[in-house]
């Protein structure tokens, strides 16, 4: 199913603040730049906002990658 998070494998919480006008391709950078992981993987990153009322999360299925 299109964006069915339940198949990730793991989930990573990012700490500190995350820019919440990051597209796809900038969470990517973080995933890849800041985690040091590789952002295909079948996991679920979380990223949080600096008011911390929100998250943004981050999912791969084959061939897409989800902003959620």
């Amino acid at each position: 199913m299109l964006g069915d998070i339940s198949n990730a494998d793991k989930i990573y919480i990012g700490t500190g603040y995350t820019d919440m006008r990051k597209s796809i391709d900038g969470l990517c950078a973080v995933v890849e730049q800041e985690l040091r992981m590789n952002p295909s993987e079948n996991s679920l990153f979380l990223f949080c906002g600096r008011r911390r009322d929100r998250i943004k999360a981050l999912y791969h299925e084959p061939d897409v990658f989800f902003d959620l």
